[in-house]
């Protein structure tokens, strides 16, 4: 089961920090990512988000793959590819998986204007690892589905080293 983690931080540089080093600890295999993103506000109060993985991305690349291919069946491979491409983007935008956009944007309407926050759905994580990396970024927990002993360790590591 999944678990979801989001954490504030004062500023972008942290966040974008926090996720680098989540995406260098998954390929080190100490956690499992479902989806990350980081959620700014700038000054005018605007929010964007910034995920991951891109659904629409995939879904091209996936399209162009099997248009290509079914496009060599009809001797006609640059068609099927952009068919395959169009079609596949289409459905990739369609389909909204991981983080709940949503959900996101809300929480980044409660952020004050410049800072970010780091949004991560994960499977399991070797909190051993995890935690000093995370931890060094700082931040304050906003939301997580974690237990609540471990929502309080993880309160305690951010607490111990602010950014």
């Amino acid at each position: 089961m999944s678990q979801l983690v989001a954490i504030a931080y004062d500023d972008e540089a942290n966040a974008r920090a926090a996720a680098e080093d989540l995406r260098t600890l998954a390929v080190e295999h100490q956690i499992k990512l479902d989806d990350i993103a980081v959620v700014t506000r700038d000054e005018e109060g605007k929010v964007k988000l910034d995920q991951a993985l891109s659904p629409a991305r995939a879904g091209a690349a996936g399209g162009a793959l099997w248009g290509g291919l079914i496009g060599l069946i009809f001797l006609m491979p640059l068609l099927g590819m952009a068919i395959g491409a169009g079609t596949g983007a289409l459905a990739g935008s369609l389909a909204d998986y991981g983080i709940d956009d949503r959900f996101m944007k809300e929480l980044g309407d409660k952020l004050k204007p410049g800072n970010a926050a780091l949004f991560v759905l994960f499977q399991h994580a070797n909190p051993d690892k995890v935690l000093p990396e995370v931890s060094r970024h700082g931040g304050e927990v906003l939301r997580t589905s974690l237990s609540d002993e471990a929502e309080e360790t993880l309160r305690a590591a951010l607490a111990a080293h602010p950014a």
